[in-house]
């Protein structure tokens, strides 16, 4: 087992190297840099906004045309002014001299600072990052709590009444996204047209410092409510169908009907023997599940219930090519899910003694 971990965690770093070059190789051929951007802003602004980054003077203008037209917006203005600009963003330097600089920051875990925000990125990450933990665990808990028993009854009663009446409920929540689930809600117990019963923005009330310890956690589960249910209900129905399929696939196994005959009750069958065979694939897939909840489910719905987390962090960057935020973001978020992917099969052989990993080829 030791070998292979060790194998996995050499692997990490061509796999992190390739995702975050693949990536840094796209954003240069984006439009709408940061460079251009802060240009679009100077040609809307006076001479003396200008004057700012220059000193003044407006000599040159033709040949700062000439000189910027490799960005849209740059004409007019003197080349000395673009290159400063360039250089405050750091793109007075060959791209993959960028590049190394950055994987060898980011190697330290200096992610540097935001473009456009007064703030390190490191800062921001550590600011938004409760609010999405907070999402992704309450949501990932539920998932799981509810799709796993649902699945063995599911299992259990296979083309029973339950199965087919559950079936219909999996269908309409694999069907429904859960940013429009999110705003059926709202209109419905947000004061959006119904009833006012949940609020509609932040994780807590203005006055929670105020609050008792008991009203501090009522606060707390009041606010969430709606996110974690609108998350919940998109990631329930595939978790469920996996864990019936799984469980439906051990039951007509061969050594099911040999712990029959031997006299084992039915419970002693199902939780002694093919519980532990079928979660194997359940629980190998929780990392990723957690991943795609933590890191991209929230995304909408950080936005529809006005929650300042990660989700929103990141696209509030790659629509304001904050490239460091976006960057930062990307090599945390892909490091976080090689490590869990990692935490996956070590569960794996901790469920099941008998899978051996040091005979795997990674």
């Amino acid at each position: 087992m030791l070998n292979y971990i060790l194998r996995r965690v050499a692997l990490m770093v061509p796999t992190l190297f390739g995702i975050m070059l693949i990536n840094f190789a796209i954003i240069q051929f984006a439009p709408g840099g940061p460079v251009e951007q802060v240009l679009a802003e100077l040609q809307g602004q006076t001479a003396s906004a200008t004057s700012r980054f220059s000193g003044g003077g407006g000599d040159g203008a033709a040949a700062g045309a000439a000189q910027g037209n490799k960005y849209r917006g740059a004409q007019g203005l003197r080349p000395d002014i673009i290159a400063e600009i360039e250089a405050q963003f750091g793109f007075d330097k060959p791209a993959h001299e960028r590049f190394f600089i950055m994987i060898s920051s980011y190697l330290r875990f200096d992610f540097g600072d935001s473009y456009f925000r007064d703030a390190s990125v490191i800062e921001l990450i550590r600011e938004k990052l409760p609010v999405s933990i907070t999402l992704g665990l309450w949501t990932t808990l539920l998932v799981y709590l509810i799709s796993i028993p649902l699945g063995v009854h599911k299992a259990v009663r296979d083309g029973g009444r339950f199965d087919t009446w559950t079936s219909m409920a999996v269908v309409v929540g694999n069907a429904i996204p859960g940013f429009l689930f999110a705003i059926l809600l709202i209109v419905l117990f947000a004061g959006g047209r119904y009833w006012d019963v949940f609020p509609l923005r932040g994780l807590t009330s203005d006055n929670f410092d105020q609050l008792s310890d008991w009203g501090k956690i009522k606060d707390y589960f009041w606010h969430i409510c709606l996110p974690v249910l609108s998350m919940v209900i998109g990631g329930f129905a595939s978790l469920t169908m996996l864990t019936k399929n799984s469980f439906l696939d051990q039951i007509r196994m061969q050594y099911v009907e040999t712990a029959r005959a031997k006299g084992l009750s039915e419970q002693q069958v199902l939780y002694g023997h093919v519980f532990r065979n079928a979660m194997l694939i359940v629980i190998a897939g929780f990392p990723s599940a957690f991943i795609g909840i933590l890191f991209t489910g929230s995304l909408l719905i950080e936005v529809i219930f006005s929650l300042d987390g990660l989700g929103l962090l990141g696209f509030e960057a790659a629509i304001n090519r904050d490239y460091p935020v976006v960057f930062a973001t990307l090599y945390i978020f892909t490091l976080l899910g090689l490590v869990l992917q990692l935490l996956g099969d070590i569960m794996y052989q901790l469920i099941d003694p008998r899978i051996d990993f040091e005979s795997r080829e990674v």
